[in-house]
Protein backbone atom coordinates (compact mmCIF):
# COMPACT_ATOMS: atom_id res chain seq x y z
CA UNK A 1 0.00 0.00 0.00
CA UNK A 2 3.01 2.33 0.20
CA UNK A 3 3.58 4.88 -2.54
CA UNK A 4 6.54 7.21 -3.06
CA UNK A 5 4.21 10.22 -3.35
CA UNK A 6 1.55 9.53 -0.72
CA UNK A 7 0.49 7.82 2.49
CA UNK A 8 -2.60 5.63 2.77
CA UNK A 9 -5.40 7.35 4.71
CA UNK A 10 -6.70 5.08 7.48
CA UNK A 11 -8.71 7.36 9.77
CA UNK A 12 -11.55 8.73 7.64
CA UNK A 13 -15.28 8.20 8.02
CA UNK A 14 -16.66 5.10 6.21
CA UNK A 15 -18.26 7.10 3.38
CA UNK A 16 -14.87 8.10 1.98
CA UNK A 17 -13.80 4.46 1.69
CA UNK A 18 -17.05 3.46 0.01
CA UNK A 19 -17.34 6.25 -2.59
CA UNK A 20 -14.25 5.24 -4.68
CA UNK A 21 -15.92 1.86 -5.27
CA UNK A 22 -19.03 3.62 -6.61
CA UNK A 23 -17.28 6.36 -8.60
CA UNK A 24 -14.29 4.38 -9.82
CA UNK A 25 -12.95 6.95 -12.30
CA UNK A 26 -11.99 10.55 -11.72
CA UNK A 27 -14.22 11.69 -14.58
CA UNK A 28 -17.17 10.11 -12.71
CA UNK A 29 -16.60 12.34 -9.71
CA UNK A 30 -15.88 15.78 -11.18
CA UNK A 31 -17.64 18.70 -9.49
CA UNK A 32 -17.28 22.14 -11.09
CA UNK A 33 -17.63 25.67 -9.78
CA UNK A 34 -16.62 29.21 -10.71
CA UNK A 35 -14.86 31.17 -7.96
CA UNK A 36 -14.70 34.92 -8.64
CA UNK A 37 -11.73 36.66 -7.02
CA UNK A 38 -12.11 40.47 -6.66
CA UNK A 39 -9.34 42.15 -8.60
CA UNK A 40 -8.92 45.48 -6.76
CA UNK A 41 -7.16 44.10 -3.63
CA UNK A 42 -4.74 42.18 -5.85
CA UNK A 43 -4.01 45.19 -8.09
CA UNK A 44 -3.51 47.49 -5.09
CA UNK A 45 -1.06 45.06 -3.56
CA UNK A 46 0.80 44.45 -6.82
CA UNK A 47 1.14 48.22 -7.41
CA UNK A 48 2.54 48.75 -3.91
CA UNK A 49 5.08 45.98 -4.41
CA UNK A 50 6.02 47.42 -7.81
CA UNK A 51 6.88 50.74 -6.13
CA UNK A 52 9.25 48.74 -3.90
CA UNK A 53 10.86 47.15 -6.96
CA UNK A 54 9.17 43.78 -6.43
CA UNK A 55 7.11 42.14 -9.17
CA UNK A 56 4.21 39.96 -8.06
CA UNK A 57 1.92 38.24 -10.59
CA UNK A 58 -1.75 37.32 -10.42
CA UNK A 59 -0.71 33.68 -10.88
CA UNK A 60 1.63 33.78 -7.87
CA UNK A 61 -1.10 35.29 -5.69
CA UNK A 62 -3.61 32.59 -6.66
CA UNK A 63 -1.12 29.75 -6.12
CA UNK A 64 0.10 31.17 -2.81
CA UNK A 65 -3.44 31.55 -1.48
CA UNK A 66 -4.23 27.98 -2.56
CA UNK A 67 -1.06 26.69 -0.91
CA UNK A 68 -1.74 28.46 2.36
CA UNK A 69 -5.35 27.24 2.43
CA UNK A 70 -4.20 23.68 1.70
CA UNK A 71 -2.13 23.69 4.87
CA UNK A 72 -5.33 24.21 6.88
CA UNK A 73 -7.47 21.94 4.68
CA UNK A 74 -5.09 19.04 3.90
CA UNK A 75 -7.74 16.78 2.34
CA UNK A 76 -7.59 18.86 -0.87
CA UNK A 77 -4.08 17.40 -1.29
CA UNK A 78 -5.38 13.83 -1.34
CA UNK A 79 -5.83 11.52 -4.30
CA UNK A 80 -7.47 8.22 -5.20
CA UNK A 81 -5.59 5.28 -6.72
CA UNK A 82 -7.05 1.79 -7.10
CA UNK A 83 -10.08 2.78 -4.96
CA UNK A 84 -7.83 3.79 -2.05
CA UNK A 85 -7.34 7.26 -0.52
CA UNK A 86 -3.84 8.69 -0.14
CA UNK A 87 -2.56 11.86 1.49
CA UNK A 88 0.08 13.38 -0.78
CA UNK A 89 3.39 13.83 1.02
CA UNK A 90 4.44 16.83 -1.10
CA UNK A 91 2.85 19.88 -2.68
CA UNK A 92 3.43 20.41 -6.38
CA UNK A 93 1.64 22.34 -9.11
CA UNK A 94 1.62 21.33 -12.78
CA UNK A 95 1.51 24.12 -15.32
CA UNK A 96 1.97 24.65 -19.05
CA UNK A 97 4.78 26.95 -20.20
CA UNK A 98 4.71 28.52 -23.66
CA UNK A 99 8.07 28.42 -25.43
CA UNK A 100 9.17 30.66 -28.31
CA UNK A 101 7.60 29.60 -31.61
CA UNK A 102 4.17 28.36 -32.61
CA UNK A 103 2.64 25.42 -30.76
CA UNK A 104 5.84 24.93 -28.80
CA UNK A 105 4.87 24.44 -25.21
CA UNK A 106 5.78 22.11 -22.40
CA UNK A 107 4.35 21.04 -19.08
CA UNK A 108 6.07 20.24 -15.82
CA UNK A 109 5.73 20.75 -12.07
CA UNK A 110 6.77 23.30 -9.45
CA UNK A 111 7.38 22.07 -5.90
CA UNK A 112 6.43 24.26 -2.96
CA UNK A 113 6.83 24.07 0.81
CA UNK A 114 3.65 24.46 2.82
CA UNK A 115 5.12 27.48 4.63
CA UNK A 116 6.24 29.35 1.50
CA UNK A 117 5.23 33.03 1.47
CA UNK A 118 4.28 35.07 -1.58
CA UNK A 119 7.91 35.97 -2.33
CA UNK A 120 8.97 32.30 -2.21
CA UNK A 121 6.11 31.37 -4.54
CA UNK A 122 6.91 34.13 -7.05
CA UNK A 123 10.60 33.22 -7.06
CA UNK A 124 9.87 29.53 -7.71
CA UNK A 125 7.42 30.36 -10.51
CA UNK A 126 9.97 32.69 -12.16
CA UNK A 127 12.70 30.05 -11.94
CA UNK A 128 10.37 27.39 -13.36
CA UNK A 129 9.32 29.54 -16.32
CA UNK A 130 12.88 30.63 -17.10
CA UNK A 131 14.21 27.07 -17.08
CA UNK A 132 11.38 25.66 -19.19
CA UNK A 133 11.50 28.43 -21.79
CA UNK A 134 15.14 27.83 -22.66
CA UNK A 135 15.75 26.71 -26.23
CA UNK A 136 16.73 23.06 -26.64
CA UNK A 137 16.26 22.46 -22.92
CA UNK A 138 14.26 19.28 -22.35
CA UNK A 139 12.62 18.99 -18.96
CA UNK A 140 11.93 15.63 -17.34
CA UNK A 141 8.56 15.28 -19.12
CA UNK A 142 10.09 16.03 -22.52
CA UNK A 143 12.74 13.36 -21.91
CA UNK A 144 10.16 10.82 -20.77
CA UNK A 145 7.96 11.44 -23.83
CA UNK A 146 10.89 11.04 -26.22
CA UNK A 147 11.81 7.76 -24.52
CA UNK A 148 8.25 6.46 -24.85
CA UNK A 149 8.06 7.44 -28.53
CA UNK A 150 11.17 5.37 -29.21
CA UNK A 151 9.06 2.32 -28.37
CA UNK A 152 7.34 2.65 -31.75
CA UNK A 153 4.76 -0.10 -32.09
CA UNK A 154 5.15 -0.93 -28.39
CA UNK A 155 4.08 2.56 -27.31
CA UNK A 156 0.60 1.46 -26.21
CA UNK A 157 2.11 -1.41 -24.22
CA UNK A 158 4.53 1.04 -22.57
CA UNK A 159 1.73 3.42 -21.57
CA UNK A 160 -0.37 0.53 -20.27
CA UNK A 161 2.60 -0.68 -18.22
CA UNK A 162 2.93 2.78 -16.63
CA UNK A 163 -0.80 2.79 -15.84
CA UNK A 164 -0.60 -0.70 -14.33
CA UNK A 165 2.44 0.20 -12.22
CA UNK A 166 0.75 3.36 -10.95
CA UNK A 167 -2.43 1.43 -10.13
CA UNK A 168 -0.41 -1.05 -8.06
CA UNK A 169 1.89 1.52 -6.40
CA UNK A 170 4.91 0.28 -8.34
CA UNK A 171 5.58 3.39 -10.43
CA UNK A 172 9.13 4.63 -9.75
CA UNK A 173 9.52 8.03 -8.06
CA UNK A 174 11.54 9.27 -11.04
CA UNK A 175 8.54 8.81 -13.36
CA UNK A 176 6.15 10.34 -10.82
CA UNK A 177 8.45 13.37 -10.55
CA UNK A 178 8.52 13.70 -14.34
CA UNK A 179 4.75 13.36 -14.73
CA UNK A 180 2.63 16.56 -14.60
CA UNK A 181 -0.37 14.26 -14.12
CA UNK A 182 0.81 13.46 -10.58
CA UNK A 183 0.34 16.82 -8.85
CA UNK A 184 -1.51 18.55 -6.05
CA UNK A 185 -3.01 21.06 -8.47
CA UNK A 186 -3.23 21.61 -12.22
CA UNK A 187 -3.42 25.32 -13.03
CA UNK A 188 -3.60 27.17 -16.33
CA UNK A 189 -3.69 30.93 -16.86
CA UNK A 190 -5.92 31.40 -19.89
CA UNK A 191 -6.02 35.16 -19.33
CA UNK A 192 -2.41 35.22 -20.55
CA UNK A 193 -3.72 34.25 -24.02
CA UNK A 194 -6.83 36.47 -23.67
CA UNK A 195 -9.22 33.57 -23.20
CA UNK A 196 -12.19 33.09 -20.89
CA UNK A 197 -11.98 30.61 -18.05
CA UNK A 198 -12.99 26.99 -18.70
CA UNK A 199 -13.56 23.91 -16.58
CA UNK A 200 -10.42 21.93 -17.31
CA UNK A 201 -10.83 18.20 -16.89
CA UNK A 202 -8.88 16.33 -14.23
CA UNK A 203 -7.14 13.33 -15.75
CA UNK A 204 -8.03 9.73 -15.00
CA UNK A 205 -4.32 9.01 -15.48
CA UNK A 206 -2.21 10.12 -12.53
CA UNK A 207 -3.29 11.59 -9.21
CA UNK A 208 -4.31 15.23 -9.71
CA UNK A 209 -7.54 15.91 -7.82
CA UNK A 210 -8.08 19.63 -8.54
CA UNK A 211 -7.78 21.70 -11.71
CA UNK A 212 -8.06 25.50 -11.95
CA UNK A 213 -8.30 27.64 -15.08
CA UNK A 214 -7.87 31.41 -14.67
CA UNK A 215 -9.73 33.42 -17.29
CA UNK A 216 -10.15 36.97 -18.59
CA UNK A 217 -11.18 39.57 -16.04
CA UNK A 218 -14.94 40.13 -15.87
CA UNK A 219 -17.46 42.25 -13.99
CA UNK A 220 -19.59 40.41 -11.42
CA UNK A 221 -22.75 42.01 -9.93
CA UNK A 222 -23.00 42.36 -6.16
CA UNK A 223 -25.75 43.86 -4.02
CA UNK A 224 -24.55 46.78 -1.87
CA UNK A 225 -27.51 47.88 0.22
CA UNK A 226 -30.21 48.97 -2.22
CA UNK A 227 -27.79 49.19 -5.14
CA UNK A 228 -26.22 46.70 -7.50
CA UNK A 229 -22.49 47.30 -7.96
CA UNK A 230 -20.10 45.52 -10.27
CA UNK A 231 -16.77 44.13 -9.07
CA UNK A 232 -13.94 43.39 -11.50
CA UNK A 233 -12.93 39.81 -10.79
CA UNK A 234 -10.60 37.04 -11.89
CA UNK A 235 -12.85 34.04 -12.59
CA UNK A 236 -11.43 30.66 -11.63
CA UNK A 237 -12.97 27.62 -13.29
CA UNK A 238 -12.47 24.89 -10.70
CA UNK A 239 -12.85 21.13 -11.21
CA UNK A 240 -12.63 18.88 -8.15
CA UNK A 241 -12.56 15.15 -7.49
CA UNK A 242 -15.34 15.00 -4.91
CA UNK A 243 -14.09 11.67 -3.58
CA UNK A 244 -11.30 13.37 -1.61
CA UNK A 245 -13.48 15.80 0.38
CA UNK A 246 -17.09 16.86 0.90
CA UNK A 247 -18.72 19.86 -0.73
CA UNK A 248 -18.83 21.62 2.65
CA UNK A 249 -15.10 21.04 3.09
CA UNK A 250 -14.30 22.45 -0.36
CA UNK A 251 -16.58 25.45 0.33
CA UNK A 252 -14.62 26.26 3.49
CA UNK A 253 -11.38 25.78 1.60
CA UNK A 254 -12.27 28.27 -1.14
CA UNK A 255 -13.62 30.73 1.44
CA UNK A 256 -10.18 30.62 3.06
CA UNK A 257 -8.54 31.31 -0.33
CA UNK A 258 -10.78 34.36 -0.88
CA UNK A 259 -9.96 35.60 2.61
CA UNK A 260 -6.21 35.41 1.87
CA UNK A 261 -6.66 37.23 -1.44
CA UNK A 262 -8.79 39.98 0.10
CA UNK A 263 -5.68 41.16 1.96
CA UNK A 264 -2.61 39.80 0.12
CA UNK A 265 -0.13 41.40 2.50
CA UNK A 266 -1.01 38.59 4.93
CA UNK A 267 0.72 36.17 2.56
CA UNK A 268 4.06 37.83 3.30
CA UNK A 269 4.03 36.42 6.83
CA UNK A 270 3.86 32.96 8.39
CA UNK A 271 0.93 30.71 7.51
CA UNK A 272 -0.80 30.50 10.87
Amino acid sequence: MKRPDGTLVKDEVPMYYLVPHIMVHRHDSMNMITVDIPLDPLRDYMNEKRKEGVRISHLALIICAYLRAAKHFPAVNRFIVNKRIYQRNEFCVSMVVLRPGEDNDTMSKIYFDMDDNIFDVQRKIDTYITENRKDNNDNSLDSLMKTLLKLGGLLRAGINLIRWADWHNLLPKAIIDASPFHASLLITNLASIRTNHIYHHVYDFGTTSVGIAMGNFREVPRRNGDEIVFDRCIPLGVVMDERVASGHYFAQFFAHIKKELSNPVLMEGPNE
